[in-house]
C-alpha cells in the first residue's frame, strides 16, 4: 500500500492539477479573511471552503491515469487498493493544506469574540478551527468519492454533482460540515470555544461508508 500511495503522491505533485484548487482556496481565503477579524468567523470561512477543495482534489487523484495505466495498476495491485491509495492521497493533501490555513488563519485573526469583547485562547480557538477543518476535508473527500469514478464516470454529470454535493454538505441540517462551521460561529457570538468532536467523527463515519462503497464499485465494474 505504501507503494501506491508514493506512486499517487508523484502523480498528483507532477501533474500540477492540484495547482487550481490550491490557488482557488488561497483566493477564498483572501476574500474572506482578513487580518484582526475574530479568530473563529475566520476560522469557520476556512474550515467551509476547503470541503469543496477536498471534493476536487478526490476527482484529481481519481483521474489522473490514463485508462491503460490505471488498468495495469488495478491489475497489480487490485482495483480496490489502487482507487483506496487515489482517496487517501487526495485526504492527505486536502488535510495537510487545511492545517496549514488553519495555523496561519489563527496566527493573523484577533483572539476574541465577534465583538470584540471577550478575549480568547488564540491555541484552543487553533485546535477548534482545526477539528472543524478536518470535519470538512473529510466530508470534502466523501463528496469527491461519491461523484467521479466508479460512480460517475462523465465530466458531465460528474462535475455539477460533484459541486451540488458540496454545496448540500455545506447547507444541509445535519451535516457534520455544517455543525462544525456553525459551533465556531456560534462560538464566536457567545465569546467560548467550542469542540467540534462530534461533527468531525460524523463526516469520519461518512466517509469511510463513502470510500467502501466507492472501492466495493471499482470491484465489480472492473471484475
Amino acid at each position: 500500500m505504501t507503494a501506491l500511495l508514493r506512486y499517487q503522491a508523484a502523480l498528483l505533485l507532477r501533474s500540477q492539477r492540484a495547482l487550481p484548487p490550491v490557488i482557488l482556496y488561497a483566493a477564498v481565503l483572501a476574500i474572506g479573511v482578513q487580518s484582526g477579524q475574530p479568530v473563529l468567523d475566520s476560522l469557520g470561512w476556512t474550515a467551509a471552503a476547503l470541503l469543496p477543495v477536498a471534493a476536487w482534489l478526490v476527482r484529481i487523484c481519481a483521474t489522473n491515469e490514463p485508462s491503460a495505466a490505471r488498468s495495469c495498476v488495478g491489475a497489480a495491485a487490485g482495483p480496490e487498493r489502487a482507487h483506496l491509495a487515489c482517496v487517501t492521497v487526495a485526504l492527505a493533501a486536502a488535510g495537510a493544506l487545511g492545517v496549514v490555513a488553519t495555523v496561519f488563519v489563527t496566527f493573523i485573526s484577533d483572539a476574541t469574540s465577534a465583538d470584540h469583547q471577550i478575549r480568547l485562547s488564540a491555541v484552543q480557538a487553533g485546535a477548534a478551527g482545526l477539528l472543524a477543518t478536518l470535519a470538512c476535508a473529510l466530508l470534502g473527500t466523501a463528496v469527491g468519492a461519491l461523484t467521479t469514478r466508479p460512480l460517475l464516470r462523465s465530466p458531465g454529470r460528474a462535475v455539477p454533482a460533484l459541486l451540488l454535493g458540496a454545496l448540500l454538505a455545506l447547507v444541509v441540517t445535519g451535516s457534520p460540515a455544517r455543525a462544525a462551521v456553525s459551533a465556531l460561529v456560534t462560538g464566536s457570538q457567545e465569546g467560548t470555544v467550542p469542540v467540534p468532536v462530534l461533527p468531525l467523527a460524523g463526516a469520519a463515519l461518512l466517509t469511510a461508508a463513502a470510500i467502501a462503497v466507492a472501492c466495493a464499485l471499482t470491484i465489480r465494474r472492473s471484475s
